[in-house]
């Protein structure tokens, strides 16, 4: 089964190929569909495959959650090899990725970070650089894999990428949702089964203002109304925002490449998510 715990054990698998169609998929465990998408995508378009899974402590704000980010290793490598038995899976220790000490790497991200999750969680970005990087730097893929639910990351590794003339291509992968619309995330498997199921509001109301040509005004305010109605729900962010830049846009432009960010906490959890303006 091959399944690397150690950095030694990786650089002799790595090796072996000497080919230029390597895929990554970066997770940190308790894997879902959304994860499984990313790994079947990767599967299709390369000769070689990695996922790996590790629960990244520099990019976490705040102890208690990090404590509380839901661990299933063995699960996870069953539902990886489900998909591929050969399919390598990386599962180093804090030790192997961290050795010297604990510390995410400062970035500049263009001003990409200083918005939606980036100004709530300080410094979350420059840790989820710090081990994408250092994970870039033992697999060295030709591709790399990601999900649009985290948009925000989604952009800001792709600035990275091309800013540090990394030679891996980033492939974006839309968003897996459950049968009520929620975003498909390892965080939903800490909310009470009511809770889960009154999520689905989330992404209805998203859907509503994207498909009816609202005005920003219009779908601030309904998603204002909406959260209204389901008060356990903090609502964090609601943003019209342009895809590039991540800025707030002035007026809805169907013309423009635009999406709608929420950020909600229900339950101690954080939720996210994002759809396009059409």
């Amino acid at each position: 089964m091959p399944l690397y715990q150690n950095l030694e054990a990786l650089y002799r698998e790595r090796k072996k190929y000497l080919g230029n169609q390597c895929g990554l998929v970066p997770t940190m465990g308790a894997l879902h569909r959304g994860h499984l998408a990313l790994i079947e995508q990767a599967q299709i378009e390369n000769e070689r495959v990695w996922v790996t899974i590790f629960v990244n402590p520099t990019q976490f704000n705040n102890a208690s959650d990090l404590h509380a980010y839901p661990v299933s290793l063995q699960e996870d490598v069953d539902a990886i090899h489900k998909i591929n038995p050969t399919i390598n899976i990386f599962a180093p220790s804090i030790r192997d990725m961290y050795p010297d000490q604990v510390h995410a790497t400062s970035h500049a991200f263009n001003g990409l970070d200083t918005v939606m999750e980036g100004a709530d969680r300080p410094d979350h970005f420059n840790g989820v650089i710090t081990i994408v990087s250092k994970l870039f730097e033992v697999i060295k893929p030709n591709r790399a894999y990601f999900g649009e639910k985290d948009f925000q990351q989604l952009s800001i590794i792709k600035n990275w990428v091309k800013t540090a003339n990394i030679p891996t291509t980033i492939v974006p992968c839309p968003i897996i949702r459950e049968a009520n619309g929620l975003a498909m995330s390892s965080r939903n498997e800490l909310l009470t089964k009511t809770t889960r199921a009154e999520a689905g509001f989330i992404y209805k109301t998203l859907k509503h203002c994207a498909s009816n040509g609202m005005k920003k005004a219009a779908i601030y305010s309904y998603i204002k109304n909406a959260f209204a109605k389901h008060p356990k729900f903090t609502l964090h962010y609601a943003l019209c925002v342009d895809e590039t830049s991540l800025k707030e846009v002035d007026e809805v432009n169907p013309q423009e490449k635009q999406r709608i960010f929420v950020a909600t906490s229900v339950e101690g959890v954080r939720l996210i998510d994002n759809i396009v303006l059409k």
